[in-house]
């Protein structure tokens, strides 16, 4: 397993901030906006109006339909001009599917960074994101940072990234996420903590958790080089039971302003540590969580 070298360096150029006015995305608009003051980034601020249909009004009603349609339009701009006064900003106010505006916008901006605030909750016995959040978390090329509704840490300390927490299943020879976690650590003078989980075994199955344990931690020892090791003084974790439950235990007791995750394409949806931890971690952490697509 390679290490990440202790001058890879991950670069902040071009946030991307997302927003449809709800209090969701509200909440995430000053760590966007912190964390482009720490890092001299550009942040584009975008909401995108669905297509009205005017196919469903009456003819003599389109000329007020389009005249309000602009109004309101005008009415965004204004209000994300103003959200973001202070940094270097550029406000984007787009039209048609959500995704397909957001993905021309990484592109065309070179996006090192997408911020999202999701509402988070359960139901039915899963954990709903929004649509609008798990598509941006599904297809997204860039690291995507999300504020779920139970983060308190404050957009300062979150910005600082003091303490970062990287979970990782250690399924890839170099997870993606790594470069993140060890150059931010190493960007900001933070403390390290890497994690593994070893599931409960299912029955049947014969599982010698501290020989396990030993093999992990030394795979994650291999993610950081000798260098590395010098500046962010990682800590190594591994323990045993459900990912999310102990992602999130060990978050809180080290008091985590950053969780970072890998994520990649499985069956059509993000999955480093599968689609549920993943959702269960954005969703109940209370702090932001970076995920990492490979």
């Amino acid at each position: 397993m390679q290490a990440v070298q202790a001058r890879t360096r991950i670069t902040l150029k071009n946030i991307l901030l997302t927003t449809d006015f709800s209090p969701a995305a509200e909440a995430a608009a000053p760590f966007a906006i912190q964390i482009a003051r720490n890092y001299g980034a550009k942040v584009y601020g975008v909401h995108v109006n669905p297509f009205d249909n005017y196919a469903a009004a009456a003819p003599e009603a389109w000329a007020a339909m389009a005249e309000a349609a602009d109004k309101e339009t005008k009415e965004h701009a204004q209000r994300l001009n103003d959200q973001l006064k202070g940094i270097e900003h550029e406000v984007m106010i787009g039209e048609g599917n959500i995704w397909e505006v957001i993905s021309n916008l990484i592109k065309e901006k070179e996006i090192d960074l997408i911020v999202l605030g999701t509402r988070g909750r359960t139901g039915l016995g899963k954990v709903l994101l929004g649509s609008v959040a798990e598509e941006i978390l599904r297809q997204s090329p860039c690291p995507v940072l999300t504020v779920g509704p139970h983060v308190t840490v404050q957009p300062e300390k979150a910005a600082e990234m003091s303490e970062i927490l990287y979970a990782t299943d250690l399924t890839a020879d170099f997870p993606a996420a790594a470069p993140y976690a060890i150059s931010l650590a190493q960007e900001n003078q933070a403390h390290l903590g890497l994690l593994y989980v070893i599931e409960n075994p299912k029955t049947g199955e014969l599982v010698r958790p501290a020989q396990v344990a030993e093999a992990k931690v030394r795979k994650l020892r291999q993610l950081v080089s000798e260098q590395a090791e010098l500046w962010c003084e990682p800590k190594y974790f591994v323990e045993q039971g459900i990912p999310a439950e102990k992602i999130l235990e060990l978050a809180e007791m080290r008091h985590a302003s950053l969780i970072v995750m890998g994520a990649r394409p499985v069956m059509g949806f993000t999955s480093h540590l599968n689609a549920g931890t993943v959702h269960k971690v954005v969703s109940q952490a209370k702090c932001p969580v970076l995920t990492v697509r490979a």
